[in-house]
């Protein structure tokens, strides 16, 4: 994914010299290539991303097209202010990056850890949000940011499960993807975004092998009538998401199945509370039970019950 991210932001400069890329003193590995391939487009903002917020703010207003980037923990969770007022306010056209969503960045802790970051960028006005699950659904988020008119945040996880989709893909801006087609009538289908897609699909494939999966790549905006017609098609939906619970993809379906096509829905999710121990992704993903024996212990319990 982080690949795809660089390969396609590297081209996206080269072809538009308006194209800025801002960091705020991380990702250098990853931005080889670009500083290598645009040295003049490239800019290290320090440990200071509020500043660095202001700053693409002030380069949009000129005519700039200025990609923010850092770990999501920090963009956009530290400057949702920033965010809101400098950039969204004015709808300016700055791309926000957020890199290790989740609990990629496992060992660093809390500070490091980003499950919220959905949440607070949802509410905010004129901010478009991507979540994407492979290299295929990145290079597509980051085609449609760039064309964008308006402020965009792109939540990229660092760890890469591997691919949902078998090849490239051009969906519309909102739109769900399908990514295992399940029996027509079996009342059941996954939804999931991000690192979760393709944990969905797995589970699917070997546990649940009638049910429908669909990858979801776009939270704002997202194509509501294919959410209706997604839900009056089943009797059961399973969303998974390595976010909160609260105010993620899983809310944003049961908003709209709450107006327009009510139906049962299992919201699986990190709870209402923080990592008690560090440790490795795989065992962050334990103790917020949202690895593959803990999620389909959870579907098993909510299928017996309804």
């Amino acid at each position: 994914m982080r690949n795809a991210f660089s390969d396609t932001l590297v081209r996206l400069a080269k072809a538009d010299p308006n194209v800025l890329l801002l960091t705020g003193d991380h990702g250098y590995a990853l931005f080889d290539d670009f500083r290598r391939e645009c040295p003049s487009q490239y800019i290290n903002a320090g440990i200071a991303e509020q500043n660095m917020v202001g700053m693409a703010a002030g380069l949009a207003k000129t005519g700039f097209r200025p990609f923010v980037y850092g770990l999501s923990a920090f963009v956009p969770v530290r400057v949702i202010e920033q965010i809101k007022l400098d950039v969204t306010h004015d709808q300016l056209p700055v791309v926000f990056i957020g890199d290790g969503a989740g609990f990629v960045y496992s060992h660093l802790g809390t500070s490091h850890q980003s499950t919220e970051d959905i949440a607070c960028t949802r509410a905010v006005p004129h901010l478009t949000v991507y979540s994407p699950a492979d290299r295929h659904e990145v290079a597509v988020c980051m085609n449609l940011a760039y064309q964008s008119r308006g402020a965009v945040y792109l939540r990229m996880g660092k760890s890469d499960l591997g691919d949902v989709h078998s090849s490239a893909i051009s969906p519309h801006i909102g739109e769900l993807i399908k990514i295992k087609n399940g029996s027509l009538n079996s009342g059941l289908s996954f939804i999931a975004t991000g690192s979760m897609a393709r944990r969905a699909q797995k589970i699917a494939e070997h546990n649940y092998t009638d049910a429908s999966v669909w990858s979801a790549p776009f939270i704002k905006p997202i194509n509501t009538q294919q959410v209706i017609s997604i839900c009056k098609e089943n009797k059961i939906l399973i969303i998974l998401e390595e976010h909160s619970t609260f105010a993620g993809l899983g809310s944003v379906i049961a908003e709209i199945a709450s107006e327009f096509s009510p139906i049962k829905i299992l919201r699986i999710g990190t709870k209402d509370r923080f990592s008690e121990n560090c440790g490795s992704y795989e065992y962050l993903l334990k103790e917020h039970e949202l690895d593959e024996t803990s999620i389909i212990k959870k579907i098993s319990a909510f299928l017996t019950l309804n």
